[in-house]
């Protein structure tokens, strides 16, 4: 089975701004899969470049085994992308803007698909209305009926909740995920990174255009980057012992939380030593690292700086 996407050796420069270095990936067909990034990491000159909108310095872009230069045509029509920004004609009802996109792709007689589309996006009592007439919100769910109105197999999510209320956000989740359910690949770049904790297998990290992480959510998040053990005393904490440092990511007041390394930090030994130190500890958590505190800590720690 051809990967869905497939990314060798990509570069591309702006002047002296390297957006992409090198950089491989690949994601298979059938994934939910999360490409997250601080701003600037490149996700979005990745996604142009995946959609033919410009060209890259070296290395190869595919999706559905179909070259993005070489095979254009048939790599665009496997591709839905959903952008970030809100790009389209204000003149054209909701209806009219999905029949022009349809006949893009050479697709007539779509009248079906288009209203299960606006049916499923909310967008049923719009389909008659001027693009301009329409909120944010609604204007982003027509972005997601034009990038899936040609049935493609795979479909990139550009940051698609930004700006969007709570109602919108758990509508759209619920059509992805059945999409998902259907045999779609779906690739997330977002800035919710509780989304990607949720909805994606696998997740990719990129920052300054390197590929900085690639794993399962579960082994991401299992990497020992930074379990935390919260410790309460029944007096202030001033100081710990020097060992511990630099593992202190926050002292205050009663409370002290402490970064651990699972394969090398036993908590028994740390709250022993903590005893020692003085402290007189009522509480004791061991915290799990959300996907959140592993991003940040591969993006702005040293060799993940931004």
């Amino acid at each position: 089975m051809v990967d869905a996407i497939k990314i060798e050796n990509v570069s591309k420069s702006y002047g002296e701004l390297r957006a992409l270095n090198k950089l491989s990936l690949n994601i298979k067909q059938g994934e939910f899969f999360g490409l997250l990034g601080p701003n600037g990491a490149g996700k979005s000159t990745l996604i142009s470049a995946l959609a033919g909108l410009l060209s890259t310095d070296a290395g190869s872009l595919s999706v559905m085994g179909h070259d993005v230069v070489a095979d254009y045509r048939q790599a665009r029509s496997a591709l839905g992308v959903v952008p970030q920004e809100i790009v389209m004609d204000p003149f054209f009802t909701v209806r009219e803007t999905l029949e022009f996109q349809s006949g893009y792709f050479g697709i007539s007689n779509n009248s079906q698909w288009i209203d299960e589309l606006l049916d499923q996006l909310g967008l049923a009592d719009k389909a008659n209305s001027n693009m301009r007439q329409l909120s944010g919100g609604m204007k982003r769910r027509v972005l997601i009926a034009q990038a899936l109105v040609h049935k493609p197999n795979v479909l990139v999510l550009d940051e698609p909740t930004a700006g969007v209320d709570v109602e919108l956000r758990q509508s759209l989740w619920r059509f992805v995920r059945r999409l998902h359910r259907e045999g779609h690949t779906i690739v997330l770049t977002t800035h919710y990174l509780e989304e990607a904790e949720e909805l994606c297998d696998r997740i990719a990290i990129i920052n300054k255009g390197e590929l900085i992480a690639l794993e399962s959510k579960e082994d991401l998040l299992a990497k020992g980057l930074g379990n935390t053990l919260l410790v309460r005393s029944k007096q202030s904490i001033n100081s710990v012992p020097p060992s511990y440092e630099s593992k202190v990511s926050r002292l205050e007041a009663n409370e002290v939380e402490i970064v651990l390394n699972r394969e090398v930090d036993s908590v028994m030994q740390i709250l022993d030593d903590l005893r020692q130190h003085g402290l007189d500890i009522e509480f004791v958590n061991v915290m799990n690292d959300s996907l959140e505190d592993v991003f940040v800590r591969l993006t702005v720690a040293p060799g993940g700086a931004r």
